[in-house]
């Protein structure tokens, strides 16, 4: 308890899924929260912190709008007095689009949510933890963006070029005492995967979710935000530039076909 006592902490795509548990987990240890989400579902996150004695700030916004996070940060700023962690998590999978059906329009909506998102609301926390010289930054990537079989063309596009972006952020932020780093979840069960998990229920085959990773499960959000935790935290001080693969060991081989047990 109270890892992060005394800090604040602004999370994206915080209305469900690993957003809100991260939001959740990071209140519970001592930040103030500031949580955005375009979806209204985010005052419940809000609701739910307040409700455990926590401290939070809800904004219904676009996390991929310059403006919507340029007035988070700022907002921020001004409710908690700075700003030492921020988790640029918000996301969208654009589905399993086979590559020549893929339109430009949608690769670019996706790319501007997870991609352009990204980077506005590092760039723009970073600015503030420059004045502080100290802050840090996580960012929420995914297996896909390491190879493929785990997302469609634009999402594992998007991805890959979050954790390059991660990087190059890292060198960029030399000597400034902010850190950033990625966390590359493998399969978890959120609003965005719900579609698979809800298929795997009708057909009765839930039981194979997961069955590729040598653990053989799916993922939680709240096992997300313990590695979130982690980066924000002080024991992850010399951390940085980083991407934190949680999968179950998916990514730990090529795909092979699993032994019989």
């Amino acid at each position: 308890m109270n890892t992060l006592h005394g800090k604040s902490a602004i999370v994206t795509g915080a209305a469900s899924g690993i957003g809100r548990a991260s939001a959740l987990l990071f209140a519970a240890e001592g930040a103030s929260v500031l949580v955005l989400d375009r979806s209204p579902l985010i005052e419940e996150t809000a609701a739910a912190i307040r409700a455990a004695g926590g401290q939070a700030v809800a904004l219904t916004a676009d996390s991929s709008s310059e403006p919507s996070v340029a007035a988070a940060v700022e907002r921020a700023i001004r409710e908690f007095g700075r700003l030492d962690i921020c988790y640029a998590n918000a996301g969208v999978s654009g589905g399993m689009v086979p590559f020549l059906e893929e339109t430009a329009e949608r690769f670019t909506e996706i790319v501007q949510i997870n991609l352009i998102g990204t980077f506005l609301l590092a760039q723009y926390a970073a600015r503030e933890m420059v004045k502080q010289k100290q802050g840090t930054i996580i960012c929420t990537a995914s297996v896909a963006g390491l190879r493929s079989g785990a997302g469609g063309v634009p999402y594992s596009a998007s991805k890959a070029g979050v954790i390059s972006l991660v990087q190059t952020i890292a060198y960029q932020l030399t000597g400034t005492g902010v850190r950033i780093n990625a966390i590359c979840p493998g399969l978890i069960e959120t609003g965005m995967t719900q579609p698979i998990f809800d298929r795997a229920r009708e057909r009765g085959t839930l039981g194979k979710i997961g069955q590729l990773n040598p653990l053989r499960r799916n993922g939680e959000p709240q096992e997300i935000a313990q590695a979130a935790l982690f980066l924000a935290s002080d024991a992850s001080s010399y951390v940085n530039g980083q991407a934190l693969v949680v999968d179950g060991g998916l990514s730990a081989s090529h795909p092979i076909v699993n032994p019989r047990i």
